[in-house]
């Protein structure tokens, strides 16, 4: 991994980020690019949702992560499209690449 840490011993897992389809350095305010996930204050208290419904892109995250295909995903949520799953499981990993992490030992 490339980075450095900074003086609360967290460390930073990237000073470029490309998968957003944004270059940035570290530092500079995150612009990710997202066309179907929104964040709404009024709405879920501001958690990033599906296209403007009240489907948490956690909820769909959580579903991935317990097994379900983007099928059954979609079963489930026939408001969703597989797409939409896609776009969650980017989003998930684009917010996790910019989190800072404590480094053990």
């Amino acid at each position: 991994m490339k980075g450095i840490a900074n003086r609360a011993g967290c460390y930073r897992t990237s000073a470029w980020s490309r998968s957003s389809g944004t270059a940035r350095r570290r530092g500079e305010p995150l612009r990710m690019t997202f066309k179907r996930i929104t964040v709404e204050p009024g709405q879920m208290d501001g958690v990033p949702c599906i296209r403007g419904m009240r489907i948490a892109v956690a909820t769909v995250v959580g579903m991935v992560a317990e097994g379900m295909t983007e099928t059954e995903i979609v079963e489930a949520y026939p408001d969703l499209e597989a797409t939409d799953v896609r776009e969650a499981l980017r989003y998930a990993a684009e917010t996790a690449r910019e989190r800072e992490l404590p480094l053990a030992g």
